[in-house]
């Protein structure tokens, strides 16, 4: 895949899951080339932040020009200062290829050997140890950033064929140089949004798996309790004027369009009609986790699609201070580095994640309480009542991590703690909300997981495989393929592992 300027989150799973090598385009090499000469003659005889002054609160400390590039390198070593766990491969490369992508548009000033080396690691899947714990957003991802600077300049660790190593071992096996730091590479490399950015891309990717299995395990308890079909039709949908809801409706009646299970009204409750009949025994309406699938589950497409949105922009964009235009031949100094938009939306994506999954749990509860479904046993218990237990034990882990996304969906956008002697005095948390919300979104693939082996089992229960459409027989099929159908209690985690990890593959979708 050839990068020139504008990438698309599609482009993420090219290079990120499908592996697929990057080139650069002459015309991005050039555009650098530019940026980095026009800054070196523009910074003669003018004070330039970061390039001949100290950072943040120390900017007023004029650098003599023996000491520039010292500064760049001491900059990236003193940052270097991250804690907690290392970022999952994925996320470390998502980061690599924002930070390529942003300082590829001619804005930084950053000497091509960054591009060309960033491009040479990504190729090669060399990610660099990157912290979770670190960065307060506001000057970008500072200390994050510094650990993938630490690389570039030959240092630090990386994670190389599923080992952590020292950089400088890497590099010698795979015949890399360090880069040189020029003007301006440690600032430049460290301030921006890339890795808020990159972990915010990952999310979104698997944020579409969670919607789509959602929507699949949505349809599939109703048909387990043979649903009427007009709460997820065209006409009543089409009369609330939102995008999601009208999409996740549409969605639901492609997967059901074969299904012997779903009821239409005007058969059961409009033409059989008794008028003596006082307590009827059909349901008029469904619970609202069957019925409201649409209305819940459309804002979480909205807000995962307008998130999307902001990503390609944020990634596509110089978020760096100071900016250099060449074009009108200036040096423009903001905040092009917070990162509130991010910070923002991995917020939002992390409540509508937390509301997918509490639509799990509320549908899970449906069915093994069998006081309010009336057709399954207590617990979906195909054993012995009293005797053996069902998917009792496994309820409780959906509870516990239903309740921890609660708790974490509380926002840290609002979360600002001034520091950096005041200098940063209002920042974004945006690499924190990025992690919590991806902790959100592997809780609800706990929880959908949980909730997809119940309806199997509930299908198996009500001897409905052949009357369920096609799309739920497959899901049917797949999971039977990993656990079978049991009477007898077992122990669960490791069916619950590994039936997680196959909808985490089966789903993967950018």
């Amino acid at each position: 895949m050839k990068i020139n300027s504008f990438l698309e989150l599609k482009d993420f799973k090219k290079v990120i899951i499908e592996k697929e090598k990057i080139e650069l385009d002459e015309t991005l090499l050039a555009r650098v080339d530019e940026s980095f000469q026009f800054l070196k003659e523009f910074s003669k005889n003018k004070v330039i932040y970061g390039v001949n002054t100290g950072f943040g609160p120390m900017a007023q400390f004029k650098i003599s020009d023996e000491d520039t590039h010292q500064l760049q390198y001491n900059l990236i070593r003193s940052h270097s200062s991250g804690m907690g766990n290392s970022l999952p491969a994925d996320e470390a490369k998502a980061c690599m290829l924002a930070r390529l992508n942003t300082l590829s548009l001619g804005k930084s000033g950053v000497h091509h050997s960054v591009v060309k080396l960033l491009k040479e690691l990504i190729n090669r899947d060399i990610t660099p140890l990157i912290f979770e714990h670190g960065g307060v957003g506001a000057s970008g991802d500072l200390v994050q950033l510094a650990h993938l600077a630490l690389v570039l300049i030959g240092e630090g660790e990386v994670f190389y064929k599923d080992e952590r190593k020292s950089t400088k071992e890497v590099f010698e096996a795979e015949g890399l140089k360090p880069i040189q730091v020029e003007i301006r590479e440690g600032l430049a490399l460290m301030n921006g949004t890339s890795v808020m950015s990159g972990i915010g891309v990952v999310n979104a990717h698997k944020a579409n798996q969670l919607t789509d299995i959602s929507i699949k395990l949505s349809c599939a308890i109703n048909e387990i309790v043979q649903a009427y079909d007009d709460h997820m039709s065209e006409v009543l949908n089409g009369t609330k004027l939102h995008a999601g809801q009208q999409k996740i409706a549409e969605k639901m009646r492609a997967h059901l369009s074969d299904s012997k299970l779903i009821r239409k009204r005007a058969d059961h409750l409009y033409t059989h009609f008794e008028e003596q009949e006082k307590v009827f025994k059909e349901k008029v309406q469904e619970y609202y986790s069957l019925r409201c699938v649409p209305q819940i589950l459309g804002p979480v497409l909205d807000t995962l699609e307008y998130t999307e949105k902001v990503l390609e922009n944020e990634i596509n964009s110089a978020n760096d201070n100071p900016i250099i235009n060449v074009e009108d031949q200036h040096v423009y100094h903001g905040g092009n580095f917070h990162g509130d938009y991010i910070s923002l939306e991995m917020d939002k994506l992390k409540i509508v994640v937390t509301k997918l999954t509490m639509l799990a749990e509320r549908q899970l509860n449906y069915l093994l309480n069998s006081k309010i479904n009336e057709i399954l046993p207590p617990f979906v218990n195909l054993g012995k009542l009293g005797f053996n237990f069902g998917m009792q034990g496994v309820q409780f882990t959906a509870t516990s991590t239903t309740a921890e996304s609660q708790m974490l969906s509380n926002p840290m956008y609002v979360h600002s703690i001034s520091n950096n002697n005041d200098n940063q005095d209002i920042v974004s948390m945006g690499t924190n909300a990025a992690v919590i919300c991806r902790k959100v979104i592997e809780n609800a693939f706990e929880v959908l997981t949980i909730e997809a082996i119940t309806i199997v089992q509930a299908i198996e229960c009500l001897g409905f495989q052949d009357k369920v459409s096609t799309a739920t027989k497959e899901l049917y099929d797949e999971i039977r393929k990993i656990i079978p159908a049991f009477s007898d209690d077992m122990v669960m985690y490791p069916y619950l592992e590994e039936v997680k990890k196959y909808l985490k593959a089966k789903y993967y979708e950018i």
